[in-house]
């Protein structure tokens, strides 16, 4: 191992133990953050449970889980289950991209003079 990986290595370990100063990048990724978190957040919950409803409308359909339910003829309820989870599935997106363009705009003017700023500072 030469020098310059050694200084490496111990740059790279040292830094792990000291404080780090908040910059406007910190800031500024905070921000970014802040605004798509709560559109992911929705994504994947409401995703997640229109993917549940539509396999639960499947299973009724293509296995004998209604019989075991005691449902007599799970043909029809099965169908309806999986279009209705079929069609979540289907708006989550357009709904995840209304969310995340609503706080885009909220927090627009914010990013843009924080970005602003950082940028006029680097020349």
């Amino acid at each position: 191992m030469n020098q310059k990986e050694k200084e490496f290595i111990v740059q790279k370990i040292r830094t792990q133990y000291t404080d780090k100063e908040h910059t406007q990048i910190d800031a500024l990724k905070a921000l970014d953050k802040k605004v798509k978190k709560p559109a992911n957040v929705f994504a994947i919950i409401f995703g997640s449970i229109s993917v549940i409803i539509m396999g639960s409308g499947m299973s009724l359909v293509m296995t004998d889980i209604g019989s075991i339910l005691g449902i007599a003829s799970p043909m029809i309820p099965g169908i309806i289950t999986g279009v209705i989870g079929l069609l979540m599935v289907i708006v989550t997106y357009p709904m995840y991209k209304k969310i995340l363009n609503s706080r885009k705009k909220k927090y627009a003017d914010e990013i843009i003079k924080l970005s602003d700023n950082i940028m006029s500072n680097n020349k």
